[in-house]
């Protein structure tokens, strides 16, 4: 083959490339309504409401950090043909805005979770007074977001709606048993070991529904991003000291080094727990789903703080 005639085939087959990136995830034939969603507790929430009546790509992998994960150019394009776009919202999704952004700017319709429950801000650190997107860590708000999504899925065209409605009110009822069988649980830590301290600020949900005190975070803000610096550090320390915190929580999706630091620098002995906080696992990781995930931290906090 001559040389002219390679680069020929090989700028037709770029082409073809890009049109298929171009052209949607859904495979060839499939016409079922195509749903992009941003992170991966979304996503689940999503799968269990529509079945196999849409097609759902989720944009964030099992384990990954919601603040800082990104997508290919493929990923990017896909979200541009959606249906439906299903985020987060309130800043979680810091490395993927941009894409969003252009997608709604695109005429993509698009259903924010943090715009239909009651926002808190966060009380304390760098990021004190600007909105925690972190809702889910009280079932009540995923209440909230799944009897407003509910009725977006619904009127996809070629959804039926009758079989998701019907889902969506058993999974509503699935997260009440999770609210109450957590609340059940979190009333047998006496109130004075209702402390908190984590990588970072990602509790204050769970703390007002179910009556927690957050004494901290390592990392002083709403984000992982940020960095803690040693008088930061100190003034943690001083605080699970003064309040005779047992157990401190590394997150999942972020590295546990400085919680593990922290309980060196402790004066007593102060264990470090893994809970699985900003991300789904892959399956066997122990929170292969949110309803999962939840009671799994609820164990482990109860456990952590009552001994």
């Amino acid at each position: 083959m001559s040389r002219p005639r390679s680069a020929v085939l090989r700028t037709l087959l770029a082409a073809a490339v890009g049109a298929f990136l171009l052209s949607g995830c859904a495979p060839a034939g499939d016409d079922r309504p195509f749903v992009v969603v941003s992170t991966n507790i979304l996503g689940d929430v999503v799968d269990r409401l529509v079945g196999d009546d849409v097609a759902v790509m989720t944009l964030m992998r099992p384990d990954a950090d919601p603040h800082s994960f990104e997508i290919s150019a493929q990923d990017a394009a896909r979200l541009r043909t959606a249906d439906l776009l299903v985020s987060n919202g309130l800043g979680l999704e810091e490395g993927l805005q941009q894409h969003l952004d252009a997608a709604v700017g695109e005429g993509v319709d698009s259903f924010v979770a943090g715009e239909v429950i009651e926002v808190l801000e966060y009380a304390a650190g760098d990021a004190a007074g600007t909105p925690d997107p972190h809702f889910w860590t009280d079932p009540g708000r995923m209440i909230d977001v799944v009897e407003a999504l509910g009725p977006r899925l619904s009127a996809l065209p070629g959804v039926d709606a009758v079989a998701l409605d019907a889902r969506a009110e058993t999974y509503l009822a699935d997260l009440k048993r999770l609210e109450d069988d957590m609340a059940a649980a979190f009333d047998t830590i006496p109130a004075a070991r209702r402390a908190l301290v984590t990588n970072h600020h990602v509790f204050g949900y769970l703390a007002e529904r179910f009556g927690f005190r957050v004494v901290g975070a390592a990392i002083p803000g709403g984000t992982t991003l940020a960095a803690p610096s040693a008088s930061d550090l100190a003034d943690l320390v001083s605080a699970v000291e003064q309040n005779g915190v047992p157990t401190v929580f590394a997150e999942s999706s972020a590295p546990d080094r400085l919680m593990r630091a922290l309980a060196e620098e402790t004066g007593t002995h102060v264990r470090v727990v893994e809970l699985y906080t900003e991300s789904l696992t892959a399956e066997g990781g122990g929170a292969e789903d949110y309803l999962t995930m939840m009671r799994e931290n609820t164990r482990r906090i109860v456990t952590g703080l009552s001994h």
